[in-house]
């Protein structure tokens, strides 16, 4: 038996995860995105995932599994093995929904840990040329002289530009509109375009080559300052809500459990890759700022950004049916 036990352990120290020796990754990984192609989420993933792929030595895959406000995607990466082979890029739509779960759901951020904050940008409020809605203080306007009867797209019922929208219309004195939910920025971009709605809450970077080429009109951002890569667009601080400021941010989970070399390698070669000119390049007109903070920063902001999600949930009284 003890001849036995001596042999067998050598076989059991190769079965394990060879993490610690530092060679993970050995295969491909898959990069979970849950919302629709064109969004936001998309866009930036579609940016690092070369880069990033180099940076880690082994291809990096991204897998789009759109809907209930990215929540599909989460749970997809939730109940993945926690080997390091499957990852997702989320939003701040994941402390939305933590906040306001679906019917018969439960919150999943227990099963899911921070890896790393990659970017934050703007959130931008944008209209079609043709909606008669001139500026920031026209869409005021409109929404005082009908209240409830400007139509205005989320991606997503509870997702953290509905939420974001409620923030504003509160900071911009009451403002009330109908939210149209969509599956994504994608879907709620391709109905703006058609001038089918009257505005629309989207990242910046979804709607950014749209209104740099006047296809839609930025009235304004959801920072503090305006966004450099647009500066005749005000923020909202500047304009109907004074001292408004909510950026959205970017960052990768793991299942919970996963080896802790994972995370360490993943917020290196994050950090790495946003320092390299062919990601800077292209994230600047996007109104992408790299952040690369590590785990327990990240946890930090999204246990932060659930707090003051749960806050507007309770005040506006909003539902995750959407009643």
């Amino acid at each position: 038996m003890r001849r036995r036990l001596l042999l067998a352990s050598p076989a059991l120290l190769l079965a394990r995860p060879s993490l610690a020796q530092g060679t993970w990754p050995q295969r491909q990984i898959r990069l979970i995105i849950g919302w629709p192609p064109g969004g936001g989420v998309d866009v930036f993933g579609r940016i690092l995932q070369p880069v990033l792929s180099e940076r880690l030595g082994q291809p990096v895959v991204i897998e789009n599994i759109g809907g209930a406000s990215g929540r599909l995607g989460s749970l997809a990466a939730a109940r993945a093995a926690p080997d390091g082979y499957t990852l997702l890029l989320a939003n701040d739509t994941f402390a939305a929904t933590e906040t306001l779960p679906a019917p018969g759901t439960q919150p999943v951020g227990g099963a899911l840990e921070p890896v790393t904050q990659a970017i934050e940008a703007p959130n931008a409020l944008l209209t079609h040329p043709g909606s008669g809605i001139a500026d920031i203080a026209g869409f005021a306007a409109a929404a005082r002289g009908r209240p409830g009867g400007l139509n205005v797209g989320i991606p997503g019922w509870g997702s953290a530009h509905h939420l974001t929208s409620e923030l504003l219309l509160r900071a911009a004195g009451g403002l009330q509109v109908e939210h149209v939910s969509y599956r994504g920025g994608g879907p709620l971009l391709i109905d703006l375009l058609a001038g089918k709605i009257d505005a629309g809450v989207v990242t910046l970077a979804a709607g950014a080559d749209h209104a740099r080429e006047g296809r839609l009109r930025l009235l304004a951002v959801t920072t503090r300052r305006r966004e450099p890569s647009f500066p005749d667009a005000p923020s909202l601080a500047e304009s109907i809500a004074p001292d408004f400021h909510l950026a959205t941010w970017q960052g990768i989970f793991a299942p919970a459990g996963t080896p802790p070399e994972v995370p360490r390698r993943v917020h290196a070669a994050v950090a790495e890759a946003l320092q390299d000119a062919r990601v800077t390049q292209r994230l600047a007109p996007l109104g992408f700022a790299p952040a690369s903070q590590p785990p327990q920063v990240f946890k930090g902001l999204v246990e932060g950004t659930i707090g003051r999600f749960a806050e507007v949930v309770r005040v506006a009284g909003i539902r995750a049916d959407g009643a």
